[in-house]
């Protein structure tokens, strides 16, 4: 039986095509492993399509390239590899190759007091491209905090201190009845509003960086902020969390700007882009502050 050579449509020269700067796949399920984590992502990968007279670009070339990342550690280096598969499979056709990886990152994180612990899972993309014979990494991250309102603070202030002026005005100041009435919801009248915010960040590292420092990214914006939000906890651990807010009083621009100089202290990171909301509980609308840096 004489074996037929199956037609491939795809090299079909094609006059006057158009070239295109990106063709591939979204949404490929790919299982990796970045930073101790084993999870399961989501890829887009694509090429350009600089040949004028190809019709198509060969997209199982890149599903198959992808399985190089599934067996190791996921680090620049091996993007870089990978993205080189990319172009090398596509000689002649491509001179720009882009990969993305979008998954929940789990970290278990520990209770403020308490022995509890519980486990968050932040929302991360990761983007690697080779462009003009340059390769460049970025990641991204959600990540949640609470935050309290200075204004309202100061304004809940003054209404305990009217309060407290009401109460005790021309009476004799008895510490034990001054200790009952701070802890009665007849002396703390009024109360700041605060909200679930979040951090949106986006950092591009440096070429000669090898490893990818996600917890490291995602440990240095909570502890900017200095109030993430919690997992299991008790009444302590609650206590701290109140505590924590009282002493990190802070709008958008406090939280953006915070966020700014701790990445800028960074040596791995090159640019970056952070954007910050407050899911105000006083409006319907959020408050939002963005801040970039490009070394």
């Amino acid at each position: 039986m004489t074996s037929l050579t199956l037609p491939d449509i795809a090299i079909q020269s094609q006059a006057q095509a158009t070239p295109l700067d990106w063709v591939g796949m979204c949404g490929i399920a790919l299982p990796i492993q970045i930073d101790g984590c084993s999870v399961l992502a989501k890829a887009d990968a694509g090429v350009s399509l600089v040949d004028g007279k190809s019709r198509g670009i060969h997209m199982s070339r890149l599903y198959l390239a992808l399985e190089s990342i599934e067996q190791q550690p996921l680090t620049s280096l091996s993007l870089r590899h990978l993205l080189a598969d990319f172009l090398a499979t596509h000689e002649g056709l491509s001179d720009s190759a882009y990969v993305r990886l979008t998954f929940d990152f789990p970290l278990k994180r520990p209770a403020l007091v308490s022995p509890l612990a519980g486990w968050k899972g932040y929302a991360v993309t990761l983007d690697a491209r080779i462009e003009n014979e340059m390769f460049h990494v970025e990641l991204s991250v959600d990540v949640p905090y609470s935050s309290t309102c200075p204004c309202s603070a100061a304004l809940a202030r003054q209404l305990i201190q009217q309060q407290f002026e009401a109460d005790f005005t021309g009476k004799n100041l008895d510490r034990d009845k001054v200790l009952d009435w701070l802890g009665s919801s007849q002396g703390i009248v009024a109360t700041p509003h605060s909200q679930r915010s979040q951090a949106r960040v986006q950092v591009r590292l440096r070429n000669h960086q090898t490893q990818l420092p996600l917890t490291d990214l995602i440990d240095e914006i909570e502890g900017s902020l200095g109030t993430a939000v919690q997992t299991a906890v008790k009444r302590a651990d609650e206590q701290a969390f109140a505590l924590a807010n009282g002493q990190n009083l802070m709008f958008c621009e406090d939280a953006a700007r915070r966020v700014h100089n701790a990445l800028r202290q960074q040596t791995w990171v090159t640019g970056f882009t952070v954007r910050v909301e407050h899911a105000e509980s006083l409006h319907a609308h959020d408050a939002v502050a963005v801040s970039r840096w490009q070394w």
